[in-house]
Order: structure tokens, then sequence, then C-alpha cells
């Protein structure tokens, strides 16, 4: 019985789940060590407290977490935090905060994900005035939505492929979706 083993059905979904779950502690330690860049000690460091408290929430183990803290002091290992400005589909006003160590890559990525889901680079300042923070997370001033169904799938699919990228943390839009 050939091409039946109860191990090789595990293994592609153990592998699926992992590289899920990768992504995820990936993202969520990018975070920790460009918070803890300022300030190491989460005592002293709220926005390091929270996103010790976000990978935790995710299930990264603690010595993860401290080590991402302690790769912060290296200076060879400098994070940046960007945030993007773009327009997408339906003119959908998007904001997207990432966490690279290289800007360039990052800027060059963020920008083929737009061009290839219809979204168009914006200049810094042309998206964010439409958007306030409350609560360490960015809500639209002004949300709307999107009558057209085509354009709202081609909003869904520029979304998707921009949190599935791994320097992207966070994407906002002012467009709100029907539940």
């Amino acid at each position: 019985m050939s091409g039946h083993s109860h191990w090789a059905g595990i293994k592609h979904k153990k592998e699926i789940t992992d590289k899920r779950r990768g992504k995820v502690f990936s993202k969520a330690l990018k975070l920790v060590s460009a918070a803890a860049a300022a300030e190491p000690n989460p005592d002293f460091n709220p926005r390091l407290r929270t996103a010790i408290a976000k990978a935790r929430e995710a299930g990264v183990p603690a010595d993860t977490i401290d080590r991402a803290v302690t790769r912060a002091s290296d200076p060879s290992a400098k994070l940046d935090e960007l945030m993007f400005e773009a327009y997408g589909p339906g003119a959908a006003a998007i904001l997207i905060e990432a966490v690279s160590d290289n800007r360039n890559r990052a800027v060059q990525e963020v920008k083929t994900i737009l061009r290839d889901h219809n979204g168009k680079w914006a200049e810094s300042g042309s998206v964010q005035w439409a958007f306030e923070k409350k609560d360490g997370a960015w809500t639209a001033k002004f949300p709307q939505e999107l009558a057209d169904e085509s354009e709202r799938g081609k909003l869904i699919a520029l979304l998707e492929a921009l949190e599935d990228n791994d320097d992207v943390q966070d994407v906002y839009t002012n467009i709100v979706f029907p539940e």
C-alpha cells in the first residue's frame, strides 16, 4: 500500500502550520527588536512592553523574545521602522507600517506588490492626513464603503498580498467592509 503513509499526511499539515507560525513569529520579533532599539528595558519602554505582550499572545517563546531584545542592542542589526502610503483599487487610502533591516528592499517589494495589484504609491503625507492614531492603531477619519464588488475583491487581494510580505507589520485602509 504505497502512498498511504500516516506520517506523510501529518508532515504536510505540519509544514503548512509551521510556515504560517514562523511568519507570525518573524513579524512579532521584528517589532520587538525595533522597539528595543531605543531602550531595552521594558520597564522604561512602553512600546517594548506592548511588543513583548503581542509576541507572547502569538505564542513566541520567552527565550526567543529575550534574544530579539538583546539583538536590538547590536549596532550592526539596526531595524528601520517605515511608514508607506498608497492608494488602492477604488481610490482606497492605505497606510502600511513595516519594519525592515533593508529600507531599499522593503520599498521595492511594497512598490512591486502595489503595481501588481492595481495600487499606486503615494507621496509622504498624502494619505496619512485621512487617518488618526488611537491606541497604537490607525483609524480612518472618513471611513467609506466600496460599492463595486470587483474593486472590493481587488482591494482585498492587495491587502492580503501586503500582509504576506515579511517586512509589513500592519496595513490600514479607510474602506469599511460589510460583514
